[in-house]
């Protein structure tokens, strides 16, 4: 398969929602899941998916082998009308496999804060990621921190949101990282079926800073990332079909396929 470049990337996903909110006539999603109620007024929320491949940035973390990966929340009351500010903490988990030491696991532990305004269309996201890979020897310093910061918004016919993570000493004792990405998300109600069934597009494009770019397994300072995906909510399971790729060749992803195109399916279902 024939590699796109960023920037073909991006026109592509420019078609595809200036054709959506051309077609829209009406609003039409699928039902939300439902949530548990847990303590102080808040909410659970448990997610399960499978993935033909876990990408991160753009690269296989599985040597494009299938993941399983289940996460579970909880989610405050939000205080205020106009302006609605809630917290969150959150754990999610999936299995790796690294060229470096094999098999193995990631846990990931997710905190922050969440504020929605002008009638939630805006939506402003500060939180922390620590990723933990428990299997991994610990002079590998494969464990790391992330701050994040996300800004969106609604626009009804596509949703635009723009995220940076910054770390301190990221992945493999690498130093100082940035990530930056922007991410579109344009719904098809057009293609309705029924109010159980809904189809949205969804396109991303991300460029990844690392000081010490070789402990990060990378050839260069940065690198491009991008993905184009298909979503199917049927009946309150997702189905994405994706294609994802890099800037990165065979030679710079240590003689691997796990930063070249390919296509990633999953299935996922909140409870």
């Amino acid at each position: 398969m024939g590699r796109l470049t960023p920037i073909v990337a991006f026109c592509v996903l420019l078609v595809v929602v200036c054709s959506s909110a051309m077609s829209q006539s009406e609003e039409a999603s699928a039902k939300p899941a439902e949530r548990w109620h847990g303590p102080f007024g808040g909410t659970f929320t448990a997610t399960f998916a499978v993935v033909s491949d876990y990408s991160f940035g753009g690269i296989s973390q599985t040597m494009l082998q299938p993941a399983f990966q289940p996460g579970f929340s909880y989610k405050t009351p939000s205080i205020g009308e106009t302006f609605k500010l809630s917290a969150y903490l959150a754990t999610w988990g999936s299995n790796i496999n690294f060229a470096t030491t094999g098999p193995g696991i990631e846990i990931d532990v997710i905190g922050g804060v969440r504020l929605k305004a002008h009638e939630s269309r805006l939506t402003i996201d500060l939180g922390y990621v620590r990723y933990a890979y428990p299997d991994s020897p610990g002079d590998s310093f494969y464990d790391y921190g992330d701050y994040v910061a996300l800004v969106g918004y609604d626009f009804d016919v596509f949703q635009i949101s723009g995220r940076v993570r910054y770390s301190p000493n990221s992945f493999g004792n690498s130093g100082t990282a940035w990530s930056k990405r922007v991410q579109i998300i344009a719904p098809l109600p057009f293609l309705r079926v029924n109010e159980n069934v809904a189809f949205k597009v969804y396109g991303t494009l991300g460029n990844q800073w690392v000081e010490r770019f070789l402990n990060y397994g990378i050839p260069s300072n940065d690198y491009w990332y991008w993905q184009i995906g298909l979503v199917t909510s049927l009946y309150g399971v997702d189905i994405t079909a994706a294609y994802t790729d890099t800037s990165i060749d065979i030679a710079g992803c240590g003689n691997t396929p796990n930063c070249q195109g390919r296509i990633i399916l999953s299935v996922s279902k909140a409870f």
